[in-house]
């Protein structure tokens, strides 16, 4: 059996176990989970979180040093980061829709007294900007700052590159290292399926079938926006720019949207979807290595339509109406905060406060949809790790097309 098909049954399984204990009895689903369910899901987040740092390390610095000419390392940077804000801002449209057409928090439905929540402040802007850059690259890789290492390994990765045969050896050292984080990446794929089993019944175990029902039209609407965003714009994306067939696509990558679906957590799947990239999908490494780590940092295409949706919901529930510059506040606000905020502990919340202080809606509404945000979570970083892989593979088959019209001149 394929892993594809051992994932699947996975997923489906732990979604029965977790809403039958859940609902049959409830006593026992919290011994399972506290004994069983948490301590398995936590070992398979922590198998892939162990190799994160150091794939993200090795990749960035192999696919930069790949690349060769700088020139060549700030074009296809300069593709990732156009191709990244304009799909995010898609995704807020597409989202700001989709919430207006179904109007998920009808004002009146929702009991709004009791709801709380205090919003964390992000960083501004300009304080992500220049932190980019590593005081103690060192201290970046033991705290997980995904940017920072990303900007090391870019520095290193360019040193190799134009230091060239001076420094084959560190280079072919980095090659065997990155054989070896492909050995265990192996490894810890054959533990998926236990992995997806209890995360998913775990999540929807905890979650319950009272909030499940009680939010079921704001989970239609995100849920909706993010198949119309994924089949329609990624599509489009696929078979316009990358001239393939989307349906091979999506189903050569379905593993990595699987582990992303449990896991939640787009830095977590790195190693998997960069995996499906390179070897299903054709994603020339060197593309694969820079453009899919960057995109787990700053893409955030499921988390803006969770925004757009959630800001809309909001104000249906209190009533308040948002006018033509609200709904470009709200776009602006959420395209350039999912860079502005890349790497900060529960970006989504974060990003959406900012964006409902913005246009003056109440921040403690985002208490009322907290209860299902874990299980749409999995599903819009899910989409989130597909629009990096998409972007990886336009660029990729963009940069065979101009090498082999190169090739056919010189001929």
């Amino acid at each position: 059996m394929s892993l594809t098909k051992k994932i699947l049954i996975a997923l489906a399984l732990g979604v029965i176990v977790g809403i039958g204990l859940s609902f049959s009895s409830p006593d026992l689903f919290h011994g399972v989970n506290k004994y069983a369910l948490e301590p398995v899901g936590q070992i398979f987040l922590n198998l892939i979180m162990m190799i994160v740092v150091p794939i993200v390390f090795v990749s960035i610095v192999l696919g930069t040093a790949g690349l060769g000419d700088p020139a060549k390392l700030g074009r296809i940077g300069m593709q990732t980061i156009v191709f990244y804000l304009v799909t995010t801002a898609i995704a807020l449209s597409i989202g700001l829709g989709v919430g207006y057409l179904l109007e998920p928090g009808k004002a009146g439905v929702f009991d709004t007294s009791n709801a709380d929540y205090s919003a964390e402040s992000p960083p501004p802007i300009m304080e992500t900007l220049v932190n980019i850059i590593p005081s103690n690259p060192l201290e970046a890789m033991t705290s997980g700052d995904m940017l920072q290492i990303i900007a090391f390994a870019i520095f290193i990765g360019v040193a190799l590159a134009v230091l060239g045969e001076k420094t084959a050896g560190i280079y072919r050292l980095f090659e065997q290292a990155n054989d070896i984080l492909i050995f265990l990446v192996n490894g810890i794929m054959r533990t998926a399926p236990y992995g997806a089993f209890a995360l998913i019944a775990s999540a929807i175990g905890d979650a319950g079938l009272d909030a499940l029902g009680s939010m079921f039209m704001y989970m239609v609407a995100v849920i909706l926006s993010l198949i119309i965003h994924g089949a329609v714009t990624y599509s489009l994306a696929i078979k316009g720019i990358g001239k393939a067939s989307p349906l091979k696509f999506y189903k050569e990558f379905f593993p990595a949207m699987s582990v992303a679906f449990s896991t939640s957590s787009s830095s977590a799947t790195l190693p998997v979807s960069m995996k499906m990239a390179q070897e299903r999908l054709g994603v020339k490494k060197s593309i694969s290595s820079f453009v899919q780590p960057l995109g787990a940092t700053i893409n955030m295409d499921g988390t803006a339509i969770m925004q757009a949706v959630a800001t809309v919901f909001i104000a249906q529930v209190y009533a308040i109406s948002l006018g033509f510059n609200d709904i470009l506040m709200i776009i602006l606000t959420a395209t350039l905060a999912s860079i502005g905020t890349a790497g900060v502990p529960g970006v989504g919340l974060i990003m959406l406060s900012m964006v409902l202080k913005q246009i003056g809606l109440p921040v403690e509404g985002i208490a009322l949809i907290i209860g299902v945000d874990r299980l749409l979570d999995m599903l819009r970083t899910s989409l989130n790790i597909t629009g990096d892989a998409t972007c990886a593979y336009i660029i990729s088959e963009h940069d065979k097309r101009l090498e082999s019209k190169k090739s056919k001149s010189k001929i």
